[in-house]
């Protein structure tokens, strides 16, 4: 009821454009808990770049009658390209809305839920965890961004994004707190067009919020489960991005603030249309928005309210109360000492956390030196202080992090050839800057004993070479493509027949990336694998094909000139394997095309057809030697003249 409840919702607020978008959500979750110094259930932020603590699951879509359903199993752990891990250096953007896939809140980690090739597919992932025994004010915030695509279907056959919460110590579902998100528009602003689709009108909603309240459920085991789905038609999909936020915290943020503060913004939780801000005993409006600002600060113990008014059907409307205090302490985290390899980028400090302020002095070599855990590519060993204070100015500590710069040369040396014919005496050396360590690889794999800074290439395939020094850095080389061939032995072609003046196309094996005919004589033109002759003198052409190697084939053609169509089919054969007369089968002169030639025995059954010049009938059927009969060929081709032959015969088959 509750999904038909916020379906119709849509429909009756927005336009039948929503109708024109593909689905997937991208959100993250920020957890409130009793205090800063509590800390949040484990890697349920991802920060240790993986799914421990996390279940995944698998599944398909469907419509069943008015409904739509879900069908998840757990797979153990994450499925390739259904579960998708992303890391902060990553740089990737959204294709449709083109915001980063990384939740811009500091992380070091975000996944992608389902993928965007349809099917009918479904995915979750879910995370149990237990509110603290004494906290019964308690909110869980995420981010999301919304993709549409047109599917034009009912409301249970779109793709969607399912939220659910569960109270699992009561078996309980939280039914304010649990939404269903479908291609169907919302009454959530924010949603621009997308200029990159090429099949429908694709709308995006970037980075927003929506707060669930879990207030009054003090130690109990709440379950979060996050749904994505296709259509149920196969062809349209739905998949999210999610992260966790580090920080648990059950007051506002800004409600512990610092004694020396100048001023302090208490932030209520995101998500809601409407906030309004109250002294304690709710008479009195002392503000609105989601930031409430106090400057200076207020006297130590001073309670306040707010009232949330939640977007229609997504949240649970509450009032909040938190008292001021003065008792906040903030440390500087700069992280672990590290190394960056030729100026790769390294992650320093750590996970943000909200209303706290940083300043990374020196700025060389940083992405960003305002945020919590910024990259660092120094050029030279660098160490770097990062300042942290609360937004009010207070606070003020700091703490060092040494990163180590070390340049390692990737570059490689090709003495020789990358392309060369094994026949010409050519060779490919290979050279790399001498390192701590080095090892060959060939196409991926390990070159046994291939430890020294020089490797003389024999066979092709991709060649690299793995590399360390003394400060750790750990490289692979530039990768150098080597092709190495050997020539074909030339051969004879069959002789062709062509009218005189008549147009006839050669066909040269297709062995290698060019032909030339030599002489290029009656030839349109000499330099292609299949030129057009046109003549009336007998010629011998040699055919230089040369590959991609430079590795030479020459070949011989014979074109001899007839007055006019011949067609030839023996009367008789005798398949006895001596090399003599052992197949039946056209002898055709000036035909370019061979349409087809069938062999029947006298009751008519089809013993042998082919529907282009080959090898002949050898008078076996059906791996049986045929006895000795008559048999009746038929043939139709098509002559240079552009004229069609069809004839009829008969054939000794003789034992």
């Amino acid at each position: 009821m509750q999904q038909k409840a916020i379906c119709n919702n849509w429909l009756n607020r927005y336009s039948r454009f929503f109708l024109q978008a593909y689905f997937f959500l991208l959100f993250i979750f920020t957890f409130h808990s009793a205090t800063y110094s509590q800390s949040c259930p484990p890697n349920i932020d991802f920060e240790n770049g993986n799914f421990d603590g996390w279940t995944c699951y698998s599944g398909y879509t469907a419509a069943v009658g008015n409904e739509n359903v879900i069908t998840l199993t757990s797979t153990g752990g994450a499925s390739f390209n259904r579960q998708t891990m992303y890391s902060a250096n990553t740089g990737e953007t959204d294709p449709f809305g083109g915001f980063p896939v990384i939740c811009p809140n500091g992380s070091g980690h975000s996944i992608r839920l389902g993928n965007n090739q349809g099917g009918g597919q479904a995915d979750g992932i879910s995370y149990e965890f237990t509110i603290p025994a004494n906290e019964n004010s308690y909110s869980l915030i995420y981010h999301y961004a919304v993709v549409f695509q047109a599917p034009n279907h009912r409301p249970n056959e779109q793709p969607r994004m399912e939220i659910e919460v569960t109270n699992v110590s009561d078996n309980k579902i939280i039914e304010c707190a649990s939404f269903t998100f479908i291609a169907m528009g919302s009454s959530l602003p924010g949603f621009q067009v997308s200029t990159i689709t090429d099949s429908a009108t694709v709308l995006y909603k970037d980075w927003a919020a929506v707060t669930v309240d879990l207030s009054g459920n003090a130690g109990k085991t709440i379950r979060m489960f996050f749904k994505t789905a296709d259509c149920t038609f196969r062809r349209h999909f739905g998949y999210a991005y999610i992260d966790v936020d580090s920080e648990c915290s059950g007051s506002f943020v800004g409600a512990s603030y610092c004694p020396d503060d100048t001023a302090i913004n208490i932030t209520a939780p995101y998500g809601y249309s409407g906030y309004t801000w109250y002294d304690s005993s709710l008479s009195n409006v002392i503000g609105s928005g989601q930031v409430l600002s106090l400057s200076p600060a207020p006297a130590s113990g001073t309670s306040i309210a707010v009232k949330l008014d939640p977007f229609d059907g997504f949240g649970c409307p509450n009032t909040l109360f938190a008292r001021l205090v003065d008792t906040l302490t903030v440390t500087a985290k700069a992280g672990n000492d590290g190394l960056s390899c030729n100026q790769h980028q390294v992650e320093i400090g750590g996970p943000p956390k909200n209303g706290w302020r940083y300043r990374w002095t020196p700025e060389t070599g940083l992405n960003n030196p305002t945020i919590a855990n910024p990259l660092a590519a120094p050029a030279t060993t660098t160490a770097y202080i990062v300042q942290t204070n609360n937004a009010g100015g207070g606070c003020k500590t700091f703490d060092t992090v040494i990163i180590r710069a070390s340049y390692l040369d990737t570059s490689m040396q090709l003495i020789g050839k990358a392309k060369f014919c094994i026949d010409n005496g050519d060779s490919a050396l290979l050279k790399v800057q001498p390192a701590t360590t080095i090892q060959w690889y060939k196409n991926g794999l390990v070159i046994n004993g291939a430890r020294q800074p020089t490797l003389r290439v024999s066979t092709s395939g991709l060649y690299s070479a793995q590399l360390t020094n003394l400060a750790g850095c750990d490289l692979s080389s530039i990768k150098q493509p080597i092709l190495i061939g050997k020539a074909q032995a030339g051969i004879t072609y069959p002789a062709a027949y062509a009218l005189i003046n008549t147009p006839l196309v050669l066909n040269a094996r297709p062995i290698g990336e060019t032909a030339l005919w030599k002489p290029g004589t009656s030839l349109n033109p000499n330099s292609s694998f299949t030129p057009s002759f046109t003549g009336s003198v007998e010629r011998i052409y040699t055919v230089n094909i040369t590959t991609e190697a430079n590795c030479l084939t020459v070949d011989t053609q014979v074109v001899k000139i007839v007055k006019g169509i011949e067609i030839y089919v023996p009367t008789g054969f005798t398949p006895n394997n001596d090399g003599k007369n052992d197949f039946l089968r056209p002898i055709l002169r000036g035909i370019k095309e061979l349409r087809y030639f069938r062999i029947f025995n006298r009751w008519g059954n089809l013993l042998y057809e082919i529907e282009k010049e080959g090898t002949g009938w050898n008078g076996i059927f059906k791996g049986t030697l045929q006895p000795t009969q008559t048999v009746v060929w038929a043939l139709e081709c098509v002559g240079l003249d552009n004229k069609t032959y069809v004839q009829r015969g008969t054939s000794v088959l003789l034992r």
